[in-house]
């Protein structure tokens, strides 16, 4: 029997660019694809009165340390070697976020992935800058000025709010957070269980 798996992510998370390393290994294995939500990290945030781990930590000796020590970890359990903590953090996303929306409507969600993730997480873009995220967009092979066009568009505004509040109205108070057949699980050290709830 087939799972819906979704996978409800925002640039500005490097878990999120993490896990999206790590989801098709997984896709492999399970023979399940997962659908890509766009939301926006900091309307959660806001909505559920969470933080970034990076101010919730501060003043609590040793917990930070830690979970830039997890990150280690699962970057050098994966091979992940390019991976590069943005130097601009924290990032604005809500434009680049806007352009998935875009993107997906636009049947290119997996290319348009494939050009920003990097930019945020190996190359340490600012993608908060509109001529930065042209500039990116159109090196990627995807049409930077379509893309801050569209993103001005009333409905492609719509849909990243709407797909927030419902993320939060489903349980989501951070980034990544997936759903399998409507059962929450968060954070990239929570991919072994999305797996063997596919395979369950």
């Amino acid at each position: 029997m087939s799972r819906q798996v979704e996978f409800l992510f925002d640039f500005g998370s490097p878990n999120a660019y993490l896990s999206w390393k790590v989801v098709p290994e997984i896709e492999k294995r399970t023979g399940t694809t997962f659908t890509y939500v766009p939301v926006l990290l900091g309307g959660i945030f806001k909505a559920t009165n969470n933080v970034s781990p990076v101010i919730a930590n501060q003043g609590i000796k040793n917990k930070g340390e830690y979970q830039f020590l997890e990150i280690e970890r699962f970057v050098k359990k994966h091979g992940l070697t390019k991976f590069n903590f943005n130097s601009y953090f924290p990032v604005n996303t809500l434009q680049i976020m806007r352009g998935a929306v875009a993107a997906e409507m636009d049947g290119i969600l997996p290319k348009y992935l494939e050009v920003v993730m990097p930019a945020m997480w190996e190359t340490s873009q600012k993608m908060d800058d509109p001529e930065v995220i042209k500039s990116v967009l159109d090196a990627g092979g995807v049409d930077g000025a379509h893309v801050l066009a569209r993103i001005q568009e009333p409905d492609v505004k719509a849909k990243l709010a709407a797909n927030t509040e419902d993320a939060v109205n489903r349980g989501a108070f951070g980034i990544p957070t997936f759903f399998v057949d409507g059962e929450i699980y968060f954070g990239k050290d929570r991919l072994r269980d999305v797996e063997e709830a596919i395979a369950a």
